[in-house]
């Protein structure tokens, strides 16, 4: 089959692979529609703590179940599905309370094990999310980053009348919006330094947009929230540096969502924190949120396609990549179709 592989840093390629059979409590995906995501392109360039090369990368794919292994209902076979790439062991600390997504010994798809960017992936039975026939098949490939909006707002815990501010307009930074909006939070501020980015976040339901280059932010939100501060804050951009602003930003008792995976330290001023209660979150992958995500792009409360800036064949990928390392400004989300 072919597949798009990570060797190393920087070297890869759309090669033939062999094809993946299911073991015990697993089923084969057909995969036909895969997104490229930001941890993809720090995979290649050798920013991901997590990968084990060489690996088959892509974990925000849908297709359709074409085989399973023992103890998998062959009544599966045949049906659309889009899959979680969160593997959990079920039986650690972090599993036994809830919490999956960050299990001690967690594999991602994609990351620990073969991923979505080929013909064929073998997944866990449970990972395969069945989806209604309304939803077409490359909207469901988008799930996944959905479900990272919606993990981060739920670790946010947003109360009636909230206001949100995310910090950055590139595809997770408009999944937060959107999922905001599907939740019901009416106003939501958007930052970004591109205009094109921001006149997205607009079309998709941003109250306020504010360009961080050519205005001052910090002085931006004070006007817009009359003096207030924000009580909610998702760092969609992942700056570390960006973290004292932050804080001066959020109003007292706010919530900060952090969604970066940089070592660089940040630096922490307590004051900020203690005097108005502030509660920083991480939010890593997701937590069992596909079905949730599912019915609400089902309901046409998310629209995905308006994420989709381009659409490349599996052989194109490498150019796909090229177009994000040297121009990520031009697109949203690249979309690879891999089935023929």
């Amino acid at each position: 089959m072919q597949a798009f592989r990570v060797s190393a840093p920087h070297a890869f390629a759309v090669t033939e692979q062999p094809a993946p059979s299911a073991a015990a409590g697993e089923v084969i995906v057909d995969v036909a529609y895969a997104g490229i995501c930001g941890s993809d392109m720090h995979i290649i360039h050798g920013d991901n703590a997590f990968v084990q090369f060489p690996r088959i990368t892509g974990h925000e794919f849908a297709g359709v179940i074409s085989a399973v292994g023992a103890g998998v209902d062959a009544a599966r076979i045949g049906e659309r599905v889009c899959v979680d790439p969160v593997v959990a062991c079920g039986s650690c600390y972090p599993c036994r309370i809830g919490r999956p997504n960050v299990c001690s010994a967690m594999q991602v798809i994609g990351v620990h094990r073969s991923g979505g960017f080929a013909e064929q992936v073998n997944v866990p039975a449970a990972n395969a999310h069945r989806i209604p026939d309304a939803l077409a098949l490359d909207a469901a490939a988008l799930v996944e980053p959905y479900s990272i909006a919606a993990n981060v707002l739920a670790r946010m815990d947003p109360q009636p009348g909230d206001r949100l501010l995310v910090i950055g307009a590139g595809v997770i930074g408009l999944t937060v919006l959107q999922m905001a909006r599907a939740l019901g939070i009416e106003e939501v501020i958007v930052t970004d330094i591109l205009d094109a980015r921001l006149a997205s976040a607009r079309e998709l339901g941003a109250s306020h947009v504010i360009n961080g280059r050519e205005n001052d932010l910090e002085t931006a939100v004070r006007e817009a929230t009359a003096g207030e501060g924000v009580p909610l804050i998702a760092d969609a951009a992942c700056i570390p540096a960006m973290l004292p602003a932050m804080l001066r930003m959020a109003c007292p008792a706010g919530r900060i969502g952090l969604l970066g995976f940089s070592p660089t330290p940040s630096d922490l001023i307590q004051l900020e924190v203690i005097k108005k209660e502030l509660t920083l979150v991480g939010s890593r992958l997701n937590n069992r949120r596909f079905p949730s995500v599912i019915a609400q792009i089902t309901a046409g409360r998310l629209d995905p396609k308006a994420l989709i800036s381009h659409r490349v064949a599996l052989a194109e990928m490498p150019s796909a990549i090229d177009l994000l390392d040297n121009h990520p400004e031009r697109a949203r989300k690249v979309l690879v179709r891999i089935a023929p």
